[in-house]
């Protein structure tokens, strides 16, 4: 059973319903909200108002700020599915969505369990282990080579160092490069 219809009916029957007793006892409805808002029996024209329920207006504003960062604070951690009120605790897709137990692919509906817990561990340490065994043997590759083999910088030579820097060196212990003006 579909519940949205059922309230949006129900509210919209009680909103008529609100609007038909105002127009039934518009007399005494105003009188009430003249005295409740202060815009009768004051001294000047809305005195009462601005005086009373018109002061409070940046309080409701003060309110409603507060309400809507609380809104947006509860909608960045809540769960993607459309119409679930879950906390998003587990990411998918390459994080950009934010999924709770109940909607995540990888937990079929149900609560993780310890024995999935454990076998998401190992495969995510595996999957680790290997980037960095990659990783160790592109680093080997890299520094195993001779640094001025083939005219080839590595990384580390103090050649490949100066170059970076731009300074070149012509004569043991010249630089060449712009120098001191007061030296002309």
């Amino acid at each position: 059973m579909k519940w949205r219809p059922i309230i949006t009916a129900g509210l919209i029957c009680a909103g008529a319903a609100g609007v038909a007793l105002w127009v039934i006892r518009a007399r005494l409805v105003g009188h009430w909200l003249e005295v409740h808002t202060g815009t009768v029996n004051e001294p000047g024209p809305y005195y009462g108002f601005w005086s009373g329920f018109g002061s409070d207006l940046t309080e409701f504003a003060i309110i409603g700020t507060i309400a809507t960062g609380v809104y947006q604070l509860v909608k960045k951690y809540n769960c993607h599915q459309p119409g679930c009120w879950r906390v998003g605790n587990n990411p998918a897709a390459a994080r950009q969505f934010s999924l709770c137990y109940r909607h995540h692919p990888g937990y079929q509906g149900s609560e993780p369990t310890l024995e999935l817990i454990q076998r998401l561990h190992k495969e995510h340490l595996e999957r680790q282990a290997a980037m960095l065994s990659k990783l160790h043997e592109v680093h080997q590759h890299l520094t195993d080579n001779p640094a001025a083999a083939n005219g080839v910088f590595g990384p580390g030579t103090p050649a490949a160092q100066a170059a970076r820097s731009g300074i070149t060196q012509t004569d043991p212990g010249t630089l060449d490069g712009p120098g001191d003006p007061r030296d002309t």
